[in-house]
């Protein structure tokens, strides 16, 4: 009796036997959709569709920045935006950018309570420590969470 061995995949399926030394490969009916597709995923597409796009978005934007009025119309280009827009939308961009991080940083300052207030060091989420009477170690090993009370801070401290 003769053991056969098989291997299975979306693609093709290998017969190896004992018998013959040689391997037989039968392929998937092409007609059927192999459950593996192995092509590019999405995203690697729109990544390299978007990277393309900015290296060509971005040598039309200096061809036209720094390009003669003359050469353009040497090209047959006649209608574009005026030179003032080279400037001002990078300059209106990085400042846009600038305002919006002073703009966080201030949000930030201003809803940060100060140094000297009891919020800094209580507030409602704050857990203070079990006082449920002495248990030895046997009992609880380990203590449960809690904050540590600023006065065992400053003990530690400033001793």
């Amino acid at each position: 009796m003769e053991e056969s061995y098989s291997v299975c995949s979306p693609r093709r399926i290998l017969s190896v036997s004992k018998k013959r030394r040689e391997a037989t490969v039968s392929f998937a009916n092409p007609d059927t959709k192999a459950s593996g597709f192995h092509g590019p995923k999405p995203a690697e597409v729109y990544g390299f569709v978007g990277s393309i796009t900015t290296v060509v978005a971005t040598v039309i934007f200096l061809v036209w920045a720094h390009v003669p009025e003359s050469w353009l119309h040497w090209i047959g280009i006649f209608y574009y935006p005026s030179r003032y827009w080279a400037l001002a939308v990078p300059a209106y961009a990085m400042m846009t950018v600038v305002l919006a991080l002073v703009f966080y940083c201030g949000l930030n300052f201003m809803s940060t309570p100060p140094p000297s207030s009891l919020y800094t060091v209580y507030d409602e989420f704050s857990r203070d420590p079990a006082s449920s009477g002495q248990m030895t170690s046997d009992d609880q090993p380990i203590e449960p969470i809690s904050d540590i009370s600023i006065d065992r801070i400053n003990h530690a401290m400033f001793k």
